[in-house]
C-alpha cells in the first residue's frame, strides 16, 4: 500500500512508523512548517527524517504545490493524524482511494479540536475514536470505523488519551486504510440530529468555581489533567491543579466550610470545600513544577480558614 499521511506530533509519528512497521510504503509525509518560537522539534518532521524519509513542510495546504506533491506521491490513500492545517477537498481526492482521518470521539458526538476533555468535563462514562471521510466541515465527513472505550470514574484526560485513544486510534487507522483500499469498507453519513460542537479547552474553560458542585469541579480538574491544567485564583496567585481525590458529603455533619475555604493541610495535600463535600488537591504546579498539595501549601503559606476566589 502507497500511504501519503499528513500529519504531527507524537500521534502522526506513531501512525508513520506503524505504517512502515508492517511494510508499507510512506510515499509522502506532510507536516507543519518548524515553529521559531518553540524549541521542541516536529516529531513527526523529525520521525520522518529518522526513517530515510523527505518531511513536506507547506505554509497552507491548499496551494497547488502541496496539490502537485501528492499527486508526484502516487498515495493509494492518504492519513490525516492529528492535523493542525485545513487540509481542502481539492488535496483529499486526489489518492486513488482519497483520505482516512481519526478523530478521538464517537461522532457526531463531540466535534472539534478538545473532544477528550469536554466528555470528561461533561461526566461521560464512555467515548471513543472515528475513522472518517474528512469533508471541508470539521469532523462532519461520513464514518468509516467507530471504536468504543470506557471513562472510568476517576480517568484522567492523560490517561484516556495515552491509555486507550492513542494506541487503539493507531490501530483503527491501519484498519481502515486495509478496509478502503480493499474496497471492503462501509460509509455512514453522520446524524446531525446528534451532533455536537465545542471548541478549545482554553484556560477561561479550565477555571474552578468553587461554588460549583463536588462532581463538576471534580470532572473538569481531570479534564484539564495533563493539559491545560484547572486552575483556581488564591488572591492574585493563579493556583494550577493536577491529580486530586474528591471527597463526597454524605451526611449534613460531613459538610465543611464554604465554597472555597482551605478546611485541611496534610502531611501530602490540601482540602478545599465545594458544594456537595471537599476537593482533596494532592499534586499542583508550584514555583519549580509539579509538587505534592502540601508543598504548593507551604509555598503560598496557605492556612486553614483562608478562601479561594470563587
Amino acid at each position: 500500500m502507497r500511504v501519503a499521511l499528513i500529519g504531527s506530533a507524537d500521534f502522526g509519528k506513531a501512525a508513520l512508523e506503524a505504517f512502515l512497521d508492517r511494510g508499507d510504503e510512506v510515499v509522502a509525509v506532510f507536516c507543519p512548517p518548524d515553529n521559531p518560537k518553540s524549541s521542541k522539534p516536529e516529531m513527526l518532521k523529525e520521525a520522518a527524517i529518522a526513517r530515510g524519509l523527505t518531511p513536506l513542510q507547506f505554509a497552507s495546504l491548499k496551494g497547488p504545490d502541496a496539490a502537485q506533491a501528492m499527486i508526484n506521491s502516487g498515495a493509494d490513500i492518504c492519513v490525516m493524524a492529528y492535523v493542525l492545517q485545513f487540509v481542502p477537498q481539492e488535496l483529499v481526492k486526489l489518492p486513488r482511494h482519497g483520505t482516512i482521518q481519526y478523530h478521538p470521539s464517537l461522532l457526531p458526538k463531540y466535534r472539534g479540536p478538545s473532544a477528550i476533555n469536554w466528555a470528561i468535563a461533561l461526566g461521560e462514562q464512555k467515548t471513543g475514536l472515528t475513522i472518517f471521510r474528512p469533508s471541508d466541515g470539521l469532523d462532519e465527513g461520513a464514518v468509516i470505523l467507530q471504536k468504543e472505550v470506557t471513562i472510568a470514574p476517576d480517568d484522567t484526560l492523560g490517561k484516556v488519551y495515552f491509555d486507550q485513544l492513542f494506541p487503539l486510534g493507531i490501530k483503527a487507522l491501519l484498519e481502515a486504510a486495509d478496509l478502503v483500499v480493499a474496497d471492503k469498507h462501509q460509509e455512514l453519513v453522520q446524524d446531525e440530529s446528534l451532533a455536537n460542537y465545542e471548541g478549545w479547552f482554553d484556560a477561561n474553560a479550565a477555571q474552578i468555581h468553587w461554588a460549583m458542585h463536588i462532581s463538576q469541579i471534580y470532572n473538569l480538574i481531570r479534564a484539564c489533567n495533563p493539559a491545560p491544567g484547572a486552575w483556581a485564583k488564591f488572591g492574585e496567585q493563579k493556583v494550577r491543579i493536577y491529580d486530586c481525590h474528591k471527597h463526597v458529603a454524605t451526611t449534613f455533619a460531613a459538610v465543611k466550610g464554604k465554597p472555597g475555604e482551605i478546611t485541611k493541610i496534610t502531611l501530602d495535600s490540601f482540602f478545599v470545600a465545594c458544594h456537595g463535600g471537599q476537593i482533596e488537591v494532592l499534586k499542583a504546579k508550584g514555583v519549580a513544577g509539579k509538587v505534592t498539595g502540601a508543598e504548593l501549601a507551604k509555598e503560598l503559606n496557605l492556612e486553614v480558614g483562608q478562601i479561594f476566589t470563587l
